[in-house]
């Protein structure tokens, strides 16, 4: 799945939680968390991958179970430090939405070798084509067909969504990036 697509089904799914258990949309903190969360496994395997060829794959390390495990314990100590469990919430709730919409639409007709990628490194992914970088990826890896089209629905109805819901996390994301543009241009 494209990057919008995970964020696109995190949102979706994160807003209808925080309105049935908190009645109210999401804040600003567990938003941006869930939309780091959502990007989290990729911003890992697919640089270790394809540009440092550390990885075997792009949907290894991060995509596993083994790592969700034991990043739910760690993001949950840290958050039960230093507070904001409900911003460690959304990031795993983001990351797992992430493996989840990773499943390849050939699993649910039967092919289950595209849940390999949940059990590294106890199983092999699937072998993949050769990618020289992030850009070659974003250039000549991914096509546009019927499902990509599809995510770009599901990113503009989560879009509506959060812009329902008072775009969460808008103000602060804008502070950060304006404060950034007035320290680069002292320099």
């Amino acid at each position: 799945m494209w990057p919008w697509g995970h964020l696109g089904v995190a949102y979706l799914l994160y807003s209808l939680f925080a309105h049935r258990r908190f009645d109210r949309p999401p804040r600003a903190a567990p938003a941006i968390a869930l939309a780091i969360g959502s990007q989290f496994p990729d911003l890992i395997d697919k640089p270790l991958a394809w540009n440092f060829d550390v990885l075997p794959g792009g949907r290894t390390l991060s995509h596993s179970v083994v790592f969700a495990i034991v990043l739910t314990v760690v993001v949950y100590a840290i958050a039960n430090r230093f507070g904001g469990l409900e911003a460690a919430i959304a990031f795993l709730v983001g990351h797992v939405v992430h493996l989840l919409t990773d499943v390849p639409p050939a699993v649910f007709g039967g092919e289950v070798s595209g849940l390999a990628y949940l059990l590294w490194p106890f199983v092999e992914p699937p072998p993949e084509e050769p990618v020289a970088g992030l850009l070659d990826a974003i250039l000549t890896y991914y096509t546009l067909g019927p499902y990509e089209l599809f995510q770009f629905g599901l990113f503009a109805f989560a879009a509506v969504v959060w812009y329902s819901d008072g775009k969460p996390g808008f103000v602060y994301v804008r502070s950060i990036l304006a404060r950034f543009r007035v320290s680069e241009s002292h320099t």
